[in-house]
């Protein structure tokens, strides 16, 4: 399964709250991913696959990168960061879990790292419950569903510039890959 971000072959439309030209802050994310997860016709429209991630490109407040995405049971996206974007996703069907590291990494120089044992956070995320979060927010989210498919709207900003992907094991974080937009294409 990938678990690259979603291309930007589709695409629909989730009016942006405003048409001001300032960055959108996370808490805005926020509140635009809940307005279109509440969105029950935007969701339905979303094409479930059984054997892998669906999505749709949705247009984000202020020039912010957006994303309506279906997660069969067993998927998940594996550990990475949004690098210099904030962000926010809400769960609009199903349950998603979402782990994450309550620590501040450095963002480059470094291939491996260990972890100390209190940086681990766990949440469980319901239909219309989700988050924002910062720059540098590395963390994992599945759908530990055996049975059901979840949905969940993401939006970033600035549009994601690049994502590293890290392989965990124990305590030891290791960075595997940097990816940029141009391969995603």
């Amino acid at each position: 399964m990938s678990v690259s971000p979603p291309s930007a072959s589709a695409s629909a439309s989730v009016a942006p709250a405003s048409t001001r030209s300032t960055a959108p802050t996370a808490a805005e994310l926020l509140d635009f991913v809940r307005r279109s997860a509440a969105d029950s016709s935007l969701i339905a429209s979303l094409p479930l696959d059984p054997e892998g991630r669906t999505w749709v490109r949705l247009e984000g407040p202020g020039g912010s990168e957006a994303w309506l995405i279906g997660w069969p049971p067993g998927t998940g996206t594996g550990w990475h960061d949004h690098a210099e974007s904030v962000g926010a996703f809400l769960t609009a069907a199903g349950t998603l879990k979402e782990n994450s590291l309550a620590v501040r990494l450095p963002t480059d120089g470094w291939k491996t790292l260990e972890l100390s044992e209190d940086v681990d956070r766990k949440r469980e995320l319901k239909v219309g419950e989700g988050r924002a979060f910062g720059r540098n927010h590395v963390h994992e989210v599945l759908n530990e569903s055996t049975t059901e498919h979840a949905i969940s709207v993401h939006a970033y900003y600035p549009p994601l510039p690049r994502i590293r992907r890290y392989s965990r094991t124990g305590e030891v974080l290791r960075l595997e890959s940097v990816e940029r937009p141009e391969d995603w294409q």
